[in-house]
């Protein structure tokens, strides 16, 4: 099994006792804003009592310990801590907010004869504020102290990987990305005759499955990951009663695309029953108007806010290359109806005359010295904005293709069309996870498909957060 690390145990504690002062502070500092500094005058009704103060003590001490309840039921205490800081925002922002907004109850909860409550509707608006950014700010602090601490510290967990496929490949370099975990890849079995990886060194691979009993006693594995379920469910069998016995944990890396594919409908006409894929979560009304509000309120803020950029980037287009600014060219939307979509143009005008409709790959000459600038940033993109306006696209989803593509890939790769089943977006699931360019249209199918299955607007946030470092295979 996994070694036990108690430092996991005490900063789960730590954890938890700032995050209880950073709520109390950040009511403390909404009290101080509007009563002391008087700041926010206008969102108070009426002067506060003579005793006010130990009121909000009071009131934000029990709104402390209830925070810490949601922030449980939230894992925002599981440890170690995977991933990055910018993954957890959203949860962390929800926890915050929620906990805020059922301080009303504890608040009516504390009236007795003795402790008369009555809290302000400003600071109630304030603390929505300041508690979430005070939350976010230690929460970040502790984040770096723990990343820091796990990277300096001996990586006790062993790691075996079955399996010398792409995939086995991924997950070693997540284990030495992820610090937190403390876990090394000792090795790796090979699970067939199969081409092993190219990435994988030959002195990594031990051996095959034969010889997993005798390394697993060797190299005191703590862990067993196979990355393919190919072997038969009897061999399978087999690996798990094997490492149950050496006390290992075993894990299997499911096949995402048929994960995506278990998830299943029955309807009823009459008495003859109708399996078919259930509903996407886009296909329900609520869902589809909390995201178009969201396109709306993130299209208008980004088109004010990056106007500016835009408009350096027209004077720096204009001085390099002759020919327009945007560059407008139609591509597949929802349902499959085509539209025009706008980016700032980084080639020449002419730039497909001779080679024909052809993905930008790395290193190509095509581009000009600041139309590769644009592209690594993705600021190419911005344009877009007025796209999700008009509600051709939207903030998030997956990337729409040229008509000529789609009408390549939908009989070669298979559910491809299903990406059309929604808007599509300015970024996706897959483009930040490096699935553009010359990559994998199987595997960006994959991830689009996992994205509009596991649609929500936390989700969307996440995506939206990481687009703007996300520039792998941005060219």
């Amino acid at each position: 099994m996994r070694e036990r690390d108690t430092a996991d145990v005490r900063l789960s504690v730590i954890a938890m006792v700032i995050d209880m002062l950073a709520v109390f502070g950040g009511l403390m500092l909404s009290v101080w804003m509007l009563f002391v500094q008087d700041w926010f005058s206008f969102l108070l009704r009426r002067n506060p009592g003579p005793d006010y103060l130990r009121q909000y003590v009071q009131f934000g001490i029990a709104v402390a310990l209830v925070a810490v309840f949601v922030f449980s039921k939230h894992g925002l205490y599981v440890r170690p801590q995977t991933g990055t800081f910018i993954n957890k925002i959203p949860r962390v922002v929800k926890a915050g907010v929620l906990s805020i907004v059922i301080s009303p109850v504890v608040a009516f909860l504390l009236q007795n004869d003795v402790l008369r409550v009555d809290i302000s509707r400003g600071v109630y608006a304030l603390s929505c504020a300041t508690v979430p950014f005070l939350l976010l700010l230690e929460r970040y602090i502790m984040f770096r102290i723990e990343w820091n601490l796990a990277r300096h510290s001996h990586r006790r967990n062993h790691v075996l990987i079955l399996g010398t496929d792409g995939m086995a490949v991924r997950l070693q370099r997540t284990f030495a990305r992820e610090h937190m975990l403390r876990a090394k890849v000792i090795g790796f079995l090979r699970t067939d005759a199969g081409t092993d990886a190219k990435d994988l060194a030959p002195e990594q691979i031990l051996g095959g499955l034969d010889e997993l009993d005798t390394i697993l006693v060797r190299e005191r594995v703590n862990q067993v990951i196979l990355t393919s379920a190919d072997l038969g469910s009897a061999r399978m069998l087999d690996i798990m009663l094997m490492c149950e016995q050496r006390l290992v944990a075993f894990n299997v890396v499911p096949d995402l695309f048929h994960l995506m594919t278990t998830s299943m409908d029955v309807q009823s006409l009459d008495d003859i029953p109708l399996l078919g894929v259930s509903s996407w979560p886009l296909d329900h009304f609520w869902n589809r108007l909390l995201k178009r509000a969201e396109d709306l309120v993130g299209a208008i803020a980004g088109l004010i806010l990056t106007a500016p950029i835009m408009a350096w980037a027209a004077l720096r287009i204009r001085g390099e290359s002759p020919g327009p600014v945007f560059y407008r060219q139609e591509r597949c939307g929802e349902r499959g109806r085509n539209f025009m979509i706008i980016k700032l143009r980084t080639m020449p005008v002419d730039a497909e005359k001779e080679s024909g409709p052809v993905f930008t790959s790395a290193g190509d000459t095509r581009r000009t010295p600041f139309g590769t600038f644009l592209r690594t940033h993705n600021l190419d993109e911005l344009p877009q904005l007025w796209n999700v306006l008009k509600g051709d696209m939207s903030l998030v989803g997956p990337r729409p293709e040229r008509p000529y593509f789609v009408d390549q890939f939908k009989s070669e790769v298979a559910r491809y069309m299903w990406r059309h089943v929604s808007r599509p977006g300015m970024t996706g699931w897959a483009q930040i996870n490096g699935l553009r360019g010359e990559t994998s249209i199987a595997e960006r199918v994959k991830y689009d498909l996992y994205y509009l299955e596991n649609w929500s607007l936390a989700f969307d946030f996440k995506i939206l957060l990481k687009t703007v470092v996300a520039n792998q295979n941005a060219y």
